[in-house]
């Protein structure tokens, strides 16, 4: 049996619906969903029922937080798998590329957790950033410029649908990709300029101490200033821009969506959805 963690998050929701018609898959939620199991990893005690009787573990991402607080989410669900007999644990990481993203380190320390066992098989898929999330970084404002601090940098972005389906895939079989690591960038990098194009507005970005300013008054979280204005840094300073190698559509076995529409559906949708209020 396989147990799918995250399933109301935006990755999670897209795995659960690839999966939907299978009796051999559990979903699981620390929010109430019917017919989902629990899975709280801030509570480890509620884990031992939740995992009992799972095969395999897709493993996604405890969501963004401190370091201490993602690294415990992590290792409360790993330890919980060891006891309870889980076989393969699928781990939705983040690329390589950024090591030098500020939210990083966890996602290391987890791959190193998980190579450590000595009864999990695992699978590590390093995704690289959502296209999606590009339109949350890079939003056009209402006066037509798209002022985010992307410099001259791009971003190998990759749709959160393709990222779903292939964890799907491999936690699905996941016998053959045993001790492998895949990188998922995107099929191609895009930048401000092209960003702006798609969107019919004007590139004019702000600097990193502009960003922060406006982060840090706006409702973001303490920790999430520093991450996001290193988001922003690593695109601009060209750490994130190198494209996906082949690895997207040998798992996908089709040619990857496009980022840039992808980008530009999300940026619609946003929009629309704030018109909407």
């Amino acid at each position: 049996m396989l147990l799918v963690t995250g399933v109301s998050g935006g990755l999670g929701q897209l795995v659960a619906e690839r999966l939907a018609d299978r009796d051999d898959v559990v979903l699981g939620t620390r929010a109430p969903l019917p017919g989902a199991r629990r899975v709280n990893f801030d509570d480890p005690e509620s884990l031992p029922r939740a995992f009992a009787g799972v095969d395999t573990l897709l493993l996604i991402s405890a969501g963004y937080g401190e370091d201490d607080t993602v690294i415990a989410r992590h290792e409360a669900a790993i330890s919980a798998a060891e006891r309870a007999g889980v076989r393969h644990v699928v781990y939705t990481s983040l690329s390589g590329a950024g090591d030098h993203l500020p939210y990083a380190l966890p996602h290391r320390w987890t791959e190193r957790r998980l190579s450590a066992s000595t009864s999990l098989k695992w699978t590590v898929l390093r995704n690289g950033l959502y296209a999606e999330l590009l339109a949350f970084l890079a939003a056009p404002g209402a006066d037509g410029r798209l002022t985010a601090p992307l410099a001259d940098g791009r971003l190998a972005a990759v749709a959160r649908a393709d990222l779903a389906e292939i964890a799907a895939r491999v936690a699905l079989d996941p016998a053959p990709h045993a001790g492998r690591v895949y990188e998922l960038a995107g099929p191609r990098a895009l930048g401000g300029a092209e960003l702006a194009a798609a969107t019919g507005t004007a590139y004019e970005p702000e600097t990193l101490a502009e960003a922060r300013e406006r982060l840090s008054a706006s409702e973001a979280r303490a920790f999430e200033v520093p991450m996001l204005v290193g988001t922003y840094s690593a695109i601009a300073h060209g750490f994130l821009a190198t494209p996906d190698a082949g690895t997207l559509p040998t798992l996908l076995g089709r040619t990857p969506l496009d980022p840039l529409a992808v980008y530009a559906e999300a940026v619609g949708a946003m929009a629309g959805a704030s018109a909407g209020r």
